[in-house]
């Protein structure tokens, strides 16, 4: 018999009242099969343990590594779904993005404004704005916030920064479940850098918003099938709240930095399929993106296709700044 972290797996499936565990079989595209790990009952313990009794995510951490779980109810009895988180985090340079587009990302860590990344459950969102985070915590430094439910990257800690000085992050969860009071909560505490985990609440979306467009660099995901479905998205969840869609619209159009919807393709090692649109990181200079999103009318499919052709062939978003 072997153990849970010896046993390489991205997710695990316990059935609390059959007391079994299931995992992917590796040999075809959905399968599972049976897992009888030696510290099985060690680890279900911890499972069991640390549920709250409210929230039915949550994250616990068994020899060193996090473990995110989504603990439901089924006819059957409770069962946990349960994602191993990575050991560290890393490097956006390894993500499988293209050159051109790590470089651009890595240009904006002195910006401000959102940055949002979108796609479907298990596209890797999150990986992608933690992994661009811990980037620009080792270059500038500074001090970071993260609010998430529950967290999953291993994110909290110092930074030794390459030119000196240091950068600090604090991983914190929604203050009892309250993503807008928790927003503004972290903006009194003056970070250089915001991440919200997901957008999935009215508050969550306002508050938002009005970080990207009060000096600070955000960072943040949604479910969403494309670009424009994720600008709309949050501009809905905002109005759903406590501003209007014009003026959801407004402030999306202010502190946009960009928007990028991925999935992952491919057998075994999968990439992300990439597919992106930045506002000029340069507030002062005009830019027709900002433009078209301040309209609510978001016929963004050739400005997106622009931007991917100028990105692929090496040229700049942004002629104008040049």
């Amino acid at each position: 018999m072997t153990t849970i972290t010896e046993t390489k797996f991205s997710d695990i499936y316990i059935m609390a009242s059959e007391h079994k565990a299931y995992i992917p079989d590796k040999r075809t595209l959905n399968a599972l099969m049976l897992f009888e790990p030696e510290d099985f009952d060690v680890f279900f313990k911890l499972v069991e343990s640390s549920w709250d009794r409210t929230n039915p995510s949550y994250s616990i951490c068994y020899q060193g590594i996090f473990y995110r779980v989504e603990r439901s109810e089924a006819i059957s009895g409770i069962q946990y779904c349960i994602r191993r988180m990575p050991s560290s985090i890393p490097s956006v340079r390894i993500l499988g993005y293209p050159t051109e587009l790590v470089t651009f990302l890595l240009g904006l860590r002195r910006s401000t404004g959102l940055i949002l990344c979108s796609g479907p459950t298990g596209a890797g969102k999150t990986t992608t704005i933690s992994s661009l985070l811990k980037e620009y915590l080792i270059k500038e430094g500074g001090f970071a916030y993260t609010i998430e439910d529950p967290t999953e990257q291993p994110l909290d800690g110092i930074y030794q920064v390459e030119n000196g000085g240091l950068g600090i992050c604090r991983q914190t969860v929604p203050i009892k479940g309250d993503w807008g009071e928790s927003l503004k909560s972290a903006l009194r505490s003056k970070p250089r850098y915001i991440m919200v985990g997901e957008i999935r609440t009215p508050d969550a979306a306002s508050e938002v918003l009005r970080a990207a467009t009060s000096g600070h660099l955000v960072f943040s995901t949604i479910h969403a099938n494309n670009v424009t479905d994720a600008i709309n998205s949050v501009v809905k969840y905002a109005a759903a709240g406590d501003m209007s869609e014009e003026l959801a619209y407004d402030l999306f159009s202010r502190g946009m930095l960009g928007v990028i919807h991925q999935t992952l393709v491919g057998k075994g090692i999968k990439k992300p399929l990439v597919s992106f649109l930045f506002a000029n990181p340069d507030t002062s200079k005009g830019d027709q993106v900002r433009g078209i999103v301040k309209t609510g009318k978001l016929n963004l499919g050739t400005a997106i296709e622009s931007q991917m052709t100028r990105m692929a062939k090496g040229l700049s978003l942004f002629p104008e700044n040049d």
